[in-house]
């Protein structure tokens, strides 16, 4: 490692767990102008971030920017992620729908006035740039539980387990301290859900719902939520770090679950997804998904904030598919602690 090349610092994929949060998803509008004022976002979003969580520093506020396969390059050329790519569809006894997506925000704090604000300002620096999607405003409910009653995130990683779960390291070099994001909307059914005897909701989940143990391997269903989304690679469990939260609107009756998870390789995402949706084996399917409707799904690509600072907004990108990569940066160290949170006020990794 060259000492006298800067640290690469990650964005805050593995902050702590917060009470609040917003989702964006965006589309690009055409043309060069907005392309440009997607770029001197980026360079600026440190200290739009810094701007308005200085407001109150317990206030943890954070903000994760990932772009989807089209986006990247549009806004940024060669060199490329050598993983990302559209999300994939899945049709299997319940389908996993591709919806479209070049921009997300994932915007984090204990207190949803701070998620608000920022989302605000960072719209107004788009306006006319690009369109919202998908919005979905996220909460804590109880003991971090779903609206299905149960814990959802027991088995996150934390601490170093996050960032070797999260954070991309020589595989891919050029991008070392960037990451993988998979987001889908599910809507749940609850009068079907509320109408299942408690055991039998247990067998689905494979946990108890009051306690939150986990079942017994010799009790689990094999179709299983916790069964199905466990991936092992020679004899080691692929991990990801999930930062899911509930959402609803009680006059629309709609409930459901914003899933949002992070990885070094978004196969390990994309494996979890497959075994839900076609089943391991074929038809031995994830029966949540009997409750809970993918309504969304898009993959993108999380550059580290130190990428996302360098940008600039007038730079033409590269095309891609050209000798470029050959002629990338040397590769910087990547700290993977979850900076970004407020400038240069380093957050904790990990979860609570």
């Amino acid at each position: 490692m060259n000492a006298s090349l800067p640290s690469t610092v990650s964005q805050p994929v593995v902050a702590k767990l917060t009470k609040a949060a917003i989702f964006l998803v965006l589309t690009l509008n055409s043309g060069k102008d907005s392309e440009t004022t997607v770029r001197a976002l980026c360079g600026d979003l440190s200290s739009l971030l810094r701007a308005v969580g200085f407001r109150d520093l317990e206030g943890r506020l954070s903000c994760v920017m990932a772009f989807g396969s089209e986006a990247w390059d549009r806004l940024f050329g060669a060199p490329r992620p050598k993983d990302l790519h559209p999300f994939r569809e899945i049709r299997g006894v319940h389908h996993a729908v591709s919806t479209p997506g070049d921009i997300m925000l994932h915007i984090r704090a204990t207190r949803m006035d701070l998620c608000f604000e920022l989302a605000t300002h960072i719209m107004t620096r788009l306006d006319g740039a690009a369109a919202v999607a998908d919005e979905v405003h996220g909460f804590s409910y109880f003991d971090d539980r779903d609206l299905f009653g149960f814990v959802d995130g027991t088995e996150n990683p934390v601490d170093q387990a996050a960032i070797d779960a999260a954070i991309i390291g020589d595989e891919d070099g050029t991008f070392a301290g960037s990451s993988y994001v998979i987001v889908q909307k599910y809507l749940h059914d609850m009068k079907g859900w509320n109408a299942l005897p408690v055991e039998q909701q247990e067998n689905i989940i494979g946990r108890h719902k009051l306690s939150d143990i986990e079942q017994l391997d010799s009790e689990k269903k094999p179709y299983a939520h916790n069964v199905l989304t466990s991936i092992e690679e020679n004899g080691q469990q692929l991990q990801i770090v999930r930062d899911n939260m509930p959402f609803g609107e009680i006059g629309k009756g709609e409930f459901g679950t914003y899933f949002i998870g992070y990885a070094r390789s978004p196969d390990r995402i994309e494996q979890m997804l497959e075994n839900m949706f076609v089943g391991k084996p074929p038809g031995n399917y994830d029966r949540l998904l009997d409750f809970s409707r993918a309504a969304t799904g898009c993959l993108f690509f999380v550059p580290s904030a130190s990428f996302l600072d360098d940008v600039v907004a007038d730079a033409a990108p590269p095309p891609t598919g050209d000798d470029t990569e050959a002629t990338a940066a040397p590769q910087r160290a990547s700290v993977g602690d979850g900076s970004l949170g407020i400038g240069s006020l380093k957050k904790e990794a990990g979860h609570e």
